[in-house]
């Protein structure tokens, strides 16, 4: 069930793939499932057909919505990144220098991978809902498979220490309270922020763009928003020490 390497080492270029899928969705057509509303349409049409609100409302409250799970995303990609570092967060292959227990990590084990997840799922709003519906399955299987291959190798690696951190910690839900004592480590914000810019921008594509209700125009911010973070990750210097 757990990833294997080669999925670890390309797991962007994968989920890059669901993405495109998730937009294209060519069963629409040939299954002849009529026309392709995004997502957020979708919902609005359907939160208005309860009789709860009218269209005009329920629009904006979808929007409201998607804004605050793309922000969920982009603050848990920014927090773990800071403790964690972007170095070993945007690693090709899996590292194991020690259990950090700082940050997010107190709260929930893979603070980035539930990040990533609502990230992709704000993205999701503005695709078809049967693109929206494949994506989510695939992904959230596929972030599994990472997460149990990730912590089989935490564990060989370090042992007891991050054995004790599994018991401690939850996996995907996380607690409001840790049983951990707060721990002292180097926070890097601006470089999180910098190496996380394709999370905070579907934040803004679903916070500000939604709000033209144009569907292309929200798809060119998402492209937008990977394309600069690809150029900025590759800018930024490959260690993660903080300037004197």
């Amino acid at each position: 069930m757990k990833a294997s390497k080669f999925e670890f080492r390309f797991r962007l270029v994968i989920m890059v793939v669901l993405i495109w899928f998730g937009f294209w969705a060519p069963w629409i057509e040939s299954l002849h499932l009529g026309h392709r509303h995004s997502l957020l349409e979708a919902l609005a049409v359907g939160l208005s057909r309860t009789g709860l609100v009218t269209f005009t409302v329920a629009t904006p409250l979808v929007i409201l919505f998607g804004s605050l799970v793309a922000a969920i995303g982009a603050g848990l990609r920014v927090w773990g990144t800071a403790w964690l570092g972007s170095k070993i967060v945007n690693n090709l292959n899996m590292k194991a220098d020690a259990v950090v227990v700082a940050g997010p990590f107190r709260y929930v084990r893979n603070p980035l991978y539930l990040g990533s997840w609502f990230t992709i799922g704000a993205i999701a709003f503005i695709m078809p809902p049967t693109g929206a519906l494949f994506l989510m399955v695939l992904l959230s299987l596929f972030l599994f498979r990472l997460i149990l291959g990730e912590e089989a190798f935490l564990t060989t690696q370090l042992g007891q220490p991050y054995v004790a951190y599994l018991s401690a910690v939850p996996r995907l839900f996380p607690r409001l309270r840790s049983t951990l004592p707060p721990a002292n480590g180097n926070t890097r914000w601006l470089r999180a922020v910098l190496a996380e810019l394709n999370p905070i921008g579907i934040f803004v594509t679903l916070a500000v763009f939604s709000w033209s209700y144009n569907h292309w125009l929200m798809v060119q911010a998402v492209l937008v928003s990977f394309g600069l973070s690809l150029v900025v990750r590759a800018l930024l210097p490959r260690s993660d020490a903080q300037p004197a």
